[in-house]
């Protein structure tokens, strides 16, 4: 009888054990990485509009994998970029990126970039401090030296591949067109042989499988120039979007009415690529070869993350893809990302990884250079003084946007300050205000200014501009050219 007690308490103590590791959370780890620490793969995007994703709604687009992407984790669906204090907008972001300030105090260190990155106040120092592997290829634009911020470097480029002349002003008034977004005889992504977005696609995966020998974990901050200009891929994406099934935007204007005196005349480059005034089959073969560029990528994309899975590294990977800032492309008359409308400041976000709840869409405001403070925060490495944009953590686990209202500023010559119902935009030098109510008018086609009951919404939206601009350390004087709205 004793015997029989003492085997039934070893089966029960048994099973208690069984219970208890079955019910405690698997750590899923890196091949080699002993650290306990998550890899974090960062895929940056140039001149990509937050309205190019399949996933967003977008049904003349074809991104799958980003789609997929969209569906394995969450989506900010309201991203922004700050501004810029340069026409190449690129460089003001990802400056802010990496040195992780507010765009007119990153404009400060601009220059001295090396020397910010010498002192270790840069994103990728901070990541090798935590014990990170760190692995660069594709676009840079920032004057720190790439070669020196990461542990690997590959094919480090500029801002854009070369257009040529006859890229611009395109296709002519009588539809002629002297380019070809497919003929290697024009440069551009084709030079060297290869497009630029397959040799991205490349340099990443040889990486991946590298990184399996590692006994760090990763940090890779793989850079596309796409979808940038000149947007070329090979015929058979362009072949993909015949220009009768292209859309023209609804709110396609053949001119913008305050281009000159806001910085966006024929005189800036983005805005000389199609002949002015705007028509419409311009911006259809314009889109059509943005949607092309966009899809090709999206074809690296997979590839990059078919390898992460095959390496075996995928459940221990947190992923981020994002962009520099947008792209008008034919909205509003425009062609640039140096305005204050939504297509051109606000771009896609989203994340992928260990505990990041699946085909969830968060509608707070972020900026985009809010992943170089999430991805520090997964490293395990305290939040620098110096760093001012925030930690996506907290809203991934249902906490509020710490943004009360979104800025954007360009130049001397625009402003923005936006909450989640309007967005004012100021010029000036035009002293042209405009308003544009958000829930009504997400295209911000209907300006608002003028009407007498929008001057209330204005007064607030401007004196919150106020705020913000003595937070920054923005100098412009908006007092003057509009003294009836403060």
């Amino acid at each position: 009888m004793r015997s029989e007690f003492v085997a039934m308490n070893r089966f029960i103590v048994l099973l208690v054990l069984v219970v208890f590791i079955f019910s405690v959370p698997v750590i899923h780890s890196t091949q080699g990485n002993e650290t306990g620490k998550p890899n974090i793969l960062f895929i940056f995007a140039d001149d990509y509009s937050y309205e190019t994703v399949g996933a967003a709604g977008n049904s003349e687009i074809q991104t799958p994998t980003l789609d997929r992407l969209a569906k394995q984790g969450t989506t900010f669906s309201h991203c922004f970029n700050m501004g810029s204090w340069s026409g190449a907008v690129c460089v003001a972001s990802r400056t802010m990126l990496n040195t992780g300030r507010f765009v007119w105090r990153a404009k400060k260190v601009h220059g001295t970039s090396e020397k910010e990155r010498q002192a270790g106040r840069w994103w990728s120092e901070y990541m090798k401090t935590a014990g990170y592997k760190t692995y660069f290829t594709g676009k840079w634009h920032c004057r720190a030296k790439a070669e020196l911020a990461f542990d690997v470097a590959t094919h480090i480029r500029g801002g854009m591949p070369n257009q040529t002349p006859q890229g611009y002003g395109r296709p002519k008034a009588d539809q002629s067109d002297p380019w070809s977004p497919y003929d290697p005889k024009f440069g551009g992504f084709w030079e060297g042989g290869k497009h630029w977005s397959e040799v991205v696609g490349d340099d990443a995966m040889t990486f991946l499988e590298d990184s399996k020998k590692q006994d760090k974990p990763f940090f890779m901050y793989v850079a596309f120039n796409a979808p940038h200009d000149p947007r070329q891929s090979p015929k058979e994406y362009v072949d993909r979007y015949p220009l009768d099934k292209v859309a023209v935007p609804k709110d396609f204007l053949p001119l913008y009415p305050h281009k000159d005196k806001i910085g966006l005349g024929p005189s800036l480059r983005d805005e000389k690529l199609a002949i002015f005034p705007r028509t419409e089959h311009a911006i259809k073969v314009n889109r059509q070869e943005y949607y092309a560029i966009i899809t090709h990528m999206d074809a690296q994309i997979n590839r990059i993350l078919k390898k992460l899975d095959e390496s075996g590294q995928r459940e221990n990977t947190w992923i981020f893809f994002t962009a520099d800032h947008g792209l008008a492309c034919g909205h509003h008359g425009l062609m640039g990302k140096q305005n204050m409308y939504d297509h051109s400041v606000r771009v896609p976000f989203m994340v992928a990884g260990p505990g990041v709840e699946k085909s969830k869409t968060i509608k707070g405001s972020i900026y985009l250079q809010d992943v170089m403070a999430t991805t520090l925060d997964l490293a395990g490495v305290e939040k620098p003084s110096h760093v001012e944009f925030n930690s996506l953590l907290p809203m991934l686990k249902g906490r509020p946007s710490p943004y009360g209202s979104i800025y954007g500023g360009y130049l001397n010559l625009q402003r923005s300050i936006r909450n989640e119902d309007y967005k004012l935009i100021l010029y000036p030098q035009a002293k042209v205000a405009r308003l544009f109510d958000l829930r009504k008018d997400p295209l911000e086609m209907h300006d608002l200014a003028a009407e007498p009951d929008s001057r209330p919404v204005m007064r607030s939206l401007f004196n919150e501009m106020l705020q913000q601009q003595l937070m920054l350390e923005d100098k412009l004087d908006l007092r003057k050219p509009f003294p009836e709205l403060h």
